[in-house]
This record gives C-alpha cells, structure tokens and sequence, in this order.
C-alpha cells in the first residue's frame, strides 16, 4: 500500500510543492512547525533514512538546502531547522523548516493544521525564491 508522501507526489492527494525532479520533491507540510515548514521526500518509498542510498542523501540534503536558503530570503527566519524523525510516515522526509529558537522545532507544538489557503502564499514565496536562485 502507498504511503501518504507517495499519494501526494502521485497527485491523488493535494500538496502545495515546492520542489519537484526525478529524485524527490519538497511540499508544505499540513502539520506545521511554521510557515513554509516543507518535506523533502524521495520519490522511491524508503522508510528509514539509513537505507537512502548515498547518492540520494546527498541529493535530498542538496535540494533541502536550497529550499533553505530559498525560505530565509522569502521568510526571513533567524535559522533554517533540519531534523530526519521518520516516526509520522514510514516514507523518508527530511523537515525543512524556518526557526527563530530551539522551541520552535519542538513537535509536540505545532502551529494549527494548516489548509491549501493557508499553505499557498508561502509555497509561492518559497518558488519564487526558487527560481531567483537558479
């Protein structure tokens, strides 16, 4: 059975993406820590990110990087957060996510769940930045 992610990256569920190549792609999460807070998801379902094959970790930490750097222009957060957790879906994803201080990657507290309204302006600002960067 298909993991969530896979539904999303298929198109049979909604997502606000950010990112798409052949290898992953990077959308907004629903549950967020903060605004613009994405997923970077290989397109190959592996659960646990000590089975990514070396290649594509370097290629996930890449695309999660210039996401990044694309959140701090369009965000402007004090620090972009990285964190690997894997508990939520059994389908690797790297959170990507603008913080101000430690509190703010705290999972236990996350902003309310968000909707497509509230995902599309940061999912914009996050591509045009994107596209800025090259």
């Amino acid at each position: 059975m298909a993991t969530v992610f896979t539904r999303i990256i298929e198109g049979e569920l909604p997502g606000a993406f950010v990112w798409r190549d052949d290898q992953c792609v990077g959308f907004l999460s629903i549950n967020p820590l903060a605004v613009g807070h994405t997923l970077v998801v290989p397109i190959a379902e592996i659960d646990h990110w000590l089975d990514v094959p070396a290649e594509l970790q370097a290629h996930l930490f890449d695309v999660s990087r210039r996401i990044g750097e694309a959140q701090m222009r369009a965000l402007k957060p004090e620090r972009i957060g990285l964190v690997i957790a894997g508990f939520e879906v059994p389908h690797c994803h790297i959170h990507v996510c603008g913080v101000n201080s430690m509190s703010d990657m705290n999972f236990a507290r996350p902003l309310p769940m968000a909707s497509a309204e509230d995902l599309t302006a940061p999912a914009e600002a996050i591509r045009a930045e994107l596209a800025a960067l090259g």
